[in-house]
Order: structure tokens, then C-alpha cells, then sequence
């Protein structure tokens, strides 16, 4: 191998240069150009490349919680506890729309925060920690839903008709229970894209981010359940008996 290629016996070894200097100090008459082989590597990005780079970077620089999440990654409880505090009454009001009961709610809540501390470390800081949150929440309570339609009755057409009843005027309290109990006649995976389009007031992008669905899958989905409860209700006659009809 020839002294021009740098390499000798495996070994790097300096480059002649023509005025008779080496690659291993400054020539003395030569008056090279500095490089920057960080922005050079950059260069040769292509440009979505590197605007996705540069906006994670940004999302991180401006994400408040991003310090207490790397240090919880390195084992400070205080600061996982510190997230814990920051997020849970968010967090527990998603969950109770999967359980109107106190005591399983605060159990959903605190399953979230379990199933987010072991996933930390897959939480890239490209959107906010909430957002995060909110797609574990979902998944923990269509579990608990999934859970529920294989092992519990479902609440008798009867019964919900008695607790629309149960008033003359139209009572927030009332109408909540009605409608879960209404939404609880549906598969899991219809009630779950109603509830996050409804009550959640979620967008068909953010229910396919959310759930993991396309989001015609999520269009197809919400279709059908729509369908189905309002078959429900015109059966029951819900509608009147709350006053939600013109």
C-alpha cells in the first residue's frame, strides 16, 4: 500500500503533502481550511431529517417536566412523585370516565402511573408529558373495559329507563349515569371511540393517536357505534325521558 493512502501495515500514518509537510501537523506554507465536521454531517442530512431533529431538541428544551423524567430515569422517587402530583387530577378525570366508581377510579389512576413509570423510558419528549399520559390512561381503561364486558352483566335496558325516571329535570348527575350506563351496552371499542369523541371532545387524529387506530378505522368505529346507541336509545326512549329531544 502506497504512502498516499495514510495507511501503513493497518496503521494510520501521516500523508505526504506536496510542500513536503504531513496530514499529522500544519504544512509550512499551506493554509488549510478549518472544517466542522458537526455541521458538515448536518449538511449532508436530508432537511426533514433535520427540521425533525431540530424540533425534538426544541420540544425538550421547552418541556418543563423533562428534568424531573430524566431524573426519575436515574432513580429519584422524589422527582417521579413530583410528575405524579403535577398530573394526577388530569389523569383521574379521564379515568373516571371509565369508572364512575370512586374506588376503581383511583385504582385505574394509580395503574397509569405504574404502567407510565416502567414505560418512561419510552417517552421521547416530542409531544407533551400529558399527551403521554392520556394514551396510557386510554389503553389502561379499554383493558378494564375488555375486562368487564367478559366477566359482568351488562346494566338491564330496564334499569336505565328507571333511572331516567328518577327525575322531572334534567339532572347532570342523572344524565351522566344514563349515559354510562347507556355507553355500557356497547363493545368496548365502540363505547371507547365514543367516549373519546364526545366526552373527551378528541379529534378522529388525536382518538387513531390515542388508541393506536388508523384513522378511518377510528371514522369506521365511531360510525358504527353511533348507530348502534341511537338504536338503543329510540327503543328505550331515553331521549324523551331526559328532555334532550326538541
Amino acid at each position: 500500500m502506497t504512502a498516499s493512502t495514510g495507511l501503513a501495515g493497518g496503521r494510520w500514518s501521516p500523508r505526504p503533502l506536496a510542500d513536503g509537510g504531513s496530514a499529522s501537523g500544519p504544512a509550512p506554507t499551506a493554509n488549510p481550511v478549518k472544517r466542522q465536521p458537526l455541521f458538515d454531517d448536518i449538511a449532508r442530512q436530508p432537511k426533514s431529517v433535520v427540521r425533525r431533529r431540530a424540533r425534538e431538541y426544541n420540544t425538550r428544551v421547552d418541556n418543563p417536566d423533562w428534568d424531573d423524567i430524566q431524573a426519575s430515569l436515574a432513580s429519584d422517587d422524589a422527582a417521579f412523585a413530583r410528575l405524579v402530583e403535577r398530573y394526577q387530577s388530569p389523569v383521574a378525570r379521564l379515568m373516571w370516565r371509565f369508572s364512575r366508581d370512586p374506588g376503581r377510579c383511583e385504582e385505574l389512576t394509580q395503574d397509569v402511573f405504574v404502567e407510565a413509570y416502567q414505560s418512561l423510558r419510552t417517552y421521547r419528549g416530542d409531544a407533551p408529558f400529558l399527551h403521554w399520559l392520556r394514551r396510557i390512561g386510554t389503553r389502561v381503561g379499554y383493558r378494564f373495559w375488555r375486562r368487564r364486558a367478559r366477566d359482568a352483566r351488562r346494566v338491564p335496558l330496564e334499569d336505565i329507563e328507571g333511572i331516567a325516571e328518577q327525575t322531572d329535570a334534567v339532572d347532570p348527575a342523572v344524565a351522566g349515569e344514563v349515559l354510562d350506563a347507556l355507553l355500557a351496552q356497547l363493545r368496548p371499542d365502540d363505547r371507547l371511540v365514543l367516549t373519546l369523541e364526545y366526552l373527551e371532545q378528541c379529534t378522529m387524529k388525536e382518538i387513531a393517536e390515542r388508541t393506536g387506530w388508523t384513522e378511518d378505522a377510528a371514522k369506521m368505529r365511531a360510525h358504527r357505534a353511533r348507530t348502534k346507541l341511537r338504536d338503543i336509545a329510540e327503543r328505550t326512549h331515553l331521549l324523551e325521558a331526559l328532555g334532550w329531544t326538541s
